[in-house]
Order: structure tokens, then C-alpha cells, then sequence
């Protein structure tokens, strides 16, 4: 290995001497006699590259989807469309900021606009999730804004890497309406860390009924105390991102 990469290093260091002779050479002589210096070619083309990537991505079961720059998807592959939960559906034209759970989407928007205005060219966002039709599942997502040769963005470039936990531990909740609006404004208050007296008074009830619609969600969603229910909201993604007071997405409130 040593020999080759001694080799490797000799070759190249013959070119670039080779190549200064040559500029060196052309200075002396009259212009109509210079001949064209010629760079050194570069060992990997483009494409090839590109077709590397895509064969790294393919081994390693990585999500990959293109999208211009409305956030429309142009393509996929495999990985992608199973993480999505529609191994058979075609996505192409799909606003990719609609398979985002609605606990990030707001979130990962803002993510992407700062990748259309320029102001980053990269991003990496863990639990991130991705809403599918039954489940949801969470793990990390990159996406890279690639511009053409005219410094324009052309394309984001988004690869999806699921967690490597149990399916049982990174499934979050399926897409249905599982909280009454009244049972919803409580949990947003027990979340805001509002007393349980005022809260009864802003919804119009009596402490005892706070207590007991309280009482109901620790035994559907099985945990022991307040606590612990706002933090299992959290963690299956019952509330928004990134935002303050809480508020329990719509996707989750039977009307």
C-alpha cells in the first residue's frame, strides 16, 4: 500500500512539474508559438461522483428524495417511499413539507427557508419524523442546497436516516383523533403549568371537573401523574415544535 501511494504521489508530482516546465517554457517563447497549457485532469469526473453517492445511499438504506425549490419532490428511491409508508405511491410533485409530522412541520419549514434564501447550505435535524399513513417514526434528517453554475439554487437534496431503536420505542402515534377539545385545552394548561383553580375558571368548570377529565387522560394514555402525561404529549409529538404556550395540533382533536 505504501508502494502504491509512493507511486500515486510520484505521478502526480511529475504532472505538476511537468506542467510548470511547460508554463515555464511558454513565457520565454512568442506568443503565436506558446502552446496551451493543459490542467491536470481531475482523477473522479462529476457523474462519477454522483453515481457514488447514490450507490452509498442505496447500501446504507438511507431515505433520499430531490426537491426544487417550491419544496416539490422531483424524485426518490426505494428507502424513501418505504420510510414514507407507501412503498407504491408515487410522490413526484408531492409538497415534501406534507410527510412531515405536524409536530416539526413549522419547524422544518423554517429549516428549509433558510436553505432557499441562502443563509445556510445545510442542515441536520435528529427526530425529525416523517408522517406516514398508519405511523409515524422518528430519526435524522439532512438536507443540502445544491446550486448550479451560476451560484443559483437548484435542488435540495434531503436524506433521511431512521433510528436504529426498536420499532416499538421510535413509532410515535398513528394519524387519529384521540383527545376531546375540552380534554385538549386541559392538557395545554397542565402543560403551561396553570393552577388547576384558574384553569377551571378559564374553561368554565368546576375544580372537580378538571380533576376528573385530568384523571382520564393519565389512565388512556398510562401514566401515573401530571408530569409524566405532559412529557408523553411531548414525546408523541402531540404538540407543536417549537412553540410556546403549548397547543395541541388540530390533526389530534376530535371536533
Amino acid at each position: 500500500m505504501l508502494l502504491v501511494s509512493n507511486m500515486k504521489a510520484d505521478v502526480h508530482h511529475g504532472s505538476q512539474t511537468s506542467l510548470l516546465a511547460r508554463q515555464n517554457t511558454n513565457e520565454t517563447l512568442p506568443e503565436q508559438c506558446r502552446t496551451p497549457v493543459q490542467p491536470h485532469p481531475a482523477l473522479v469526473g462529476a457523474s462519477e461522483y454522483g453515481e457514488l453517492f447514490l450507490s452509498i445511499v442505496e447500501r446504507t438504506g438511507v431515505g433520499l428524495a430531490v426537491l426544487n425549490p417550491q419544496l416539490r419532490i422531483q424524485q426518490t428511491n426505494a428507502a424513501f417511499l418505504e420510510q414514507c409508508g407507501q412503498p407504491r405511491f408515487d410522490l413526484h410533485g408531492f409538497d415534501f413539507s406534507e410527510l412531515l409530522h405536524p409536530s416539526v412541520r413549522q419547524y422544518m419549514r423554517r429549516q428549509f427557508e433558510r436553505l432557499l434564501t441562502g443563509r445556510n447550505s445545510r442542515f441536520v435535524e435528529h427526530l425529525a419524523a416523517l408522517w406516514a399513513t398508519r405511523t409515524t417514526f422518528t430519526g435524522a434528517l439532512t438536507g443540502m442546497a445544491v446550486q448550479n453554475d451560476a451560484g443559483h439554487l437548484k435542488t435540495i437534496v434531503v436524506l433521511v436516516s431512521p433510528d436504529k431503536t426498536e420499532d416499538d420505542r421510535r413509532i410515535l402515534i398513528s394519524p387519529n383523533k384521540i383527545l376531546t377539545e375540552i380534554n385538549a385545552k386541559i392538557l395545554e394548561g397542565v402543560a403551561t403549568g396553570i393552577p388547576t383553580v384558574q384553569l377551571a375558571a378559564r374553561l368554565y368548570l368546576s375544580r372537580q371537573g378538571i380533576e376528573y377529565h385530568v384523571s382520564n387522560m393519565l389512565r388512556q394514555f398510562k401514566v401515573p401523574n401530571r408530569a409524566a402525561l405532559v412529557s408523553k404529549a411531548y414525546s408523541m409529538g402531540l404538540f407543536g415544535v417549537g412553540s410556546w404556550p403549548p397547543k395541541v395540533l388540530p390533526e389530534y382533536v376530535r371536533r
